[in-house]
């Protein structure tokens, strides 16, 4: 049993081990170091990430702001100058008002055939004709417009079915259109006419659901009423604004507070429909995806009762 001072340190050497070189302790302590400053390192190149992106947003803003202000200082002054004023003085001259209804209803029944947009046609029946005779052009020229890409998309049904799976979620969200009963076919509809999804590409692709006539109609008359609207209004403004720019009229007190009001009712309603349309498709995106799961859940419910009835 080992009484001196000198003994009880080696056997506390003994005991816990071989003394650290200095290498070992250099490795360890680097190791210690390494596992601190990661945190650290970290959290720097966090707060480098999201100051590269607010500089990267600020700049797309500012660059996004100085186009649209050249946009407002050329561009809109071009179009007027050399689009908008030589085409409503061709359209007054070489037709007559009953001629240029039959054109703007033929254009916006021919233009979604060939996925062409009909906006600038509805511009023209706002600025020409109206609220009440451009409604009525607008009308008939798009429920034309919708008819005749639904009947010919019913010709070529397999060969859009074999396009839309490239995309299988747009195509899960559609077959989900296509389901439910008669309102709920004519609400969804609806909902895909104000919503941002093309609608021209909308007439061919419904028909590879199970989308019946006649709620696609009528939720699609229903879906382009304020769209309507929207077109005649800003058209009636692009003419008023064209009339003080390059002719003698001068705008009252009366019709500038209209405009003004007008302009701000047809935004609030412009981003309304909008935020509702994505909103509801989103519900409707949601329940596919829940529909998807419970579908492999049951799959696998099923799986699992076959095993088990499996004698082994």
């Amino acid at each position: 049993m080992p009484n001196s001072p000198n003994e009880l340190a080696k056997q506390d050497d003994a005991e816990s081990g071989p003394p650290l070189t200095h290498s070992e302790y250099a490795r360890l302590v680097r190791s210690d170091s390494r596992k601190i400053s990661e945190p650290v390192v970290l959290e720097e190149y966090k707060r480098f990430y999201s100051l590269s992106w607010w500089i990267k947003a600020v700049i797309y803003c500012g660059l996004a702001v100085l186009f649209i202000l050249a946009f407002f200082k050329w561009g809109v002054p071009f179009l007027f100058e050399k689009v908008l004023l030589p085409i409503m003085k061709w359209e007054a001259t070489a037709f007559g008002r009953p001629v240029l209804a039959v054109v703007l209803i033929a254009s916006l029944a021919i233009f979604p055939v060939l996925l062409i947009p009909s906006g600038p046609s509805m511009w023209l029946a706002g600025m020409i004709f109206g609220y009440g005779l451009g409604f009525v052009i607008i009308m008939v020229g798009t429920t034309i417009g919708m008819i005749l890409p639904f009947l010919i998309g019913l010709l070529f049904r397999d060969r859009i079915h074999r396009w839309m799976k490239r995309w299988p979620q747009k195509a899960a969200m559609l077959r989900l259109a296509g389901e439910g009963s008669w309102f709920q076919q004519f609400r969804v509809v609806a909902i895909f006419r104000v919503s941002p999804f093309p609608y021209t590409i909308f007439n061919y692709v419904i028909v590879v659901t199970n989308m019946r006539f006649w709620p696609y109609l009528c939720g699609s008359i229903a879906g382009m009423v304020p769209e309507a609207f929207i077109y005649i209004y800003s058209g009636r403004l692009i003419r008023t604004y064209a009339d003080i720019k390059y002719g003698n009229h001068h705008l009252t007190w009366v019709e500038i507070v209209y405009n003004a009001i007008s302009f701000i009712i047809a935004v609030v309603t412009t981003i309304a429909f909008t935020i509702y349309a994505k909103a509801a498709l989103n519900e409707l995106d949601v329940a596919e995806g829940n529909g998807i799961e419970a579908a492999h859940a049951q799959d696998n419910n099923v799986h699992h009762l076959e095993m088990d009835s499996i004698p082994f």
